[in-house]
Order: C-alpha cells, then structure tokens, then sequence
C-alpha cells in the first residue's frame, strides 16, 4: 500500500485529494493547522469525516513554526508527498502579506526539507496560475516565462517554483508543480467567488462584480483537479540525459527531475455567464454592485492542459453549470437555506 502524506488536508482541495486517495485504498496522513482564516468549524467538518476512514491519520500543527513536520514524515515515511496547505487568497495577500511569507516560503522550505532527508519517490506541490500574472498571451503555457506577478501571493508561489527547482537539481528530488486554475465545488472556502455569490444571493444582499463583469476565469471543478493530482502521482519526472530528450511543449527542466503542470478546465467562461448560472440554479435573481478592478487581479485566466493529458491521458471537463449545480446542493444541505 503506498503511502501518501498530504499537507492542508481541512483545507478545501487537501480534503478531496485525501479523500481520493482514501477510497483507491492509499494511506493517508494528513497535516493541517486549522488557521482562522476562515470558519474553522468547516475545517474540522471535514477532518472528522476523513477520520472515519482507517487509513487516515493526521497531524495539527504549523508548518513554519515547530519541528512538528519533519517529525510527522519521519512516524509516517510516506512514499509521496503532496504539498496543498498554504496561506491562500489574492486578496487577503494585499492585506497580510506577512501570512504568506510565513506560510508559503518558510512552509514550503521546510516541506522541501523533510523530503529531501526522507528521499522520497515524488514530490507534488501547488502553485498557481496567479503566477502567469501580466502575461497576455493565451491560453497560459507552461513553459512561457512567468516574470511579473501581479500579487503577493502569486510572487510567493512563484518563488515555490524555483525554490523546488533547486532542490531537484541539488538532490534529484523528483518534483512536480501544478499550477490550479480558479477552483470550486463542493466543501468550497467561504472566500471564493462562488460560495460569496450563492450565499449573498440567498440572504437578498449585493454581490461585488468586479472590472464591472467584463473578465474570464478558467472554473476547475474540484474532482477534476484532484483527478489530476491523483494522476499525476504515477507520472514522476526524470532528469532528461539532455535538452535535445525534451519533447516539445513538455515543462520538465533540462537539468534536474522536475515540471511544471497546469490543471485547468482549458476553457474560459466569463464571470457574468457564471453569475447568470448561479442565479438560474438558485431560482433568484442576484443584487449586482458592478465595481472598478481589484488591485492586483487580472482580467483572464486560461489554461493549455495538453502536458497535463499527454502525461496522464486525462483533462478536466466538468461543465460549470454542473459544478455549479453540485455546489448549489451541498450548500443548501449544509447550512440548512
């Protein structure tokens, strides 16, 4: 039975990638802070439902702060190791930048750290397509130059990108980065556009629509996205014998085990068609506050997932109001509305 070690399992993805791997009989054992960044209540709702499962363990602490970490992969000695827990939020980034300095680049340091001691067969950590920042030309690419991110928490992340670069070249640690692009479902963060819309327009209060409506985001179903995570598991990368072995629109690194691979549903949907769904499932019609744009937003996201399909034979594809329809359900259940 191989042995998975998760970081960020009470967290929104974390749960349904540990929950993924749960049911295809992995063993699991996850690490979690429970920050109040948002209704730990949630967080715990969601620990407590994978605690049922046998196979399931976890530890609660911080990544940053305490040697807590590497001494839980050490117990464990997982096979992989899948990196998820992070300060997350563009927003909140312009508001406490210091949370994903800690979180995002101490964390991370000390994730890549436990791994390389251990050696473990593959390392999987989260980026995200926030680090494609001012690029225009679409869909993103992931082997396009990624040099002007727009946020803090995009720079954060990039730097994760080229921190476990090095470390896969210094220590042949295969590692693979998954770029997500604009997640929802089920169990979602009470942060994201999704859950604040449905929620807003239930109670009969305005939702903020920014850049006036006029943007486009690439909607990731969250099964898809942990379908491919779980996929992507399988499809360790290996230092190539040389440049000329890379095949053409592959992101792995001439010098060290490493790629780079976006997850996304490779089509854009503009917010306004995504707002008119929400409002067609729900049966009512939303309060519209149409403002300017956000600092540091950008106003398209678009992923290419041809790597993610050559690598593993699958693409995300769940159409957003199907997703949309599934989240409307699982938030009706939980809060009762």
């Amino acid at each position: 039975m191989q042995k998975v070690l998760v970081t960020g399992t009470a967290g929104f993805i974390g749960f349904h990638l540990a929950k993924l791997l749960l049911s295809e009989g992995y063993e699991v054992h996850g690490f979690d802070a429970m920050t109040d960044y948002y209704d730990v209540t949630l967080k715990r709702r969601r620990h407590e439902m994978l605690l049922q499962n046998q196979g399931f363990s976890a530890t609660e602490a911080y990544l940053e702060k305490d040697e807590a970490f590497a001494k839980a992969v050490q117990a464990f000695k997982p096979d992989v190791i899948v990196h998820l827990a992070a300060q997350a939020g563009v927003r909140y980034s312009l508001e406490n930048p210091r949370a994903y300095l800690d979180s995002n680049i101490v964390g991370t340091f000390n994730v890549m750290e436990a791994a390389r001691e251990l050696e473990v067969k593959h390392l999987l950590m989260a980026s995200t397509s926030s680090v494609y920042g001012a690029n225009e030309e679409m869909p993103f690419d992931e082997v396009e130059k990624c040099d002007t991110p727009l946020t803090f928490y995009a720079a954060t992340k990039k730097a994760n990108e080229s921190m476990a670069h090095s470390y896969a070249h210094l220590w042949n640690l295969p590692t693979t980065m998954f770029r997500f692009f604009t997640v929802y479902g089920t169990w979602g963060r009470p942060d994201l556009a999704l859950y604040k819309f449905v929620d807003a327009i239930l109670d009969g209060r305005p939702i903020d629509i920014y850049n006036h409506g006029d943007m486009y985001r690439d909607f990731t179903y969250v099964d898809d996205l942990v379908r491919g995570i779980r996929l992507l598991i399988d499809a360790v990368p290996e230092r190539p014998a040389s440049a000329e072995d890379i095949e053409e629109g592959d992101s792995l690194s001439p010098v060290a085990p490493y790629r780079i691979v976006n997850i996304g549903n490779s089509d854009k949907v503009k917010l306004l068609d995504f707002v008119d769904a929400i409002e067609e499932e729900l049966g009512q019609k939303a309060i519209r506050n149409y403002m300017e744009m956000q600092k540091g937003d950008v106003p398209a996201t678009w992923a290419n997932a041809d790597l993610l399909k050559r690598l593993t034979g699958y693409c995300p594809d769940t159409d957003v109001k199907e997703g949309i329809a599934k989240f409307v359900a699982w938030f009706r259940d939980y809060y009762d509305k």
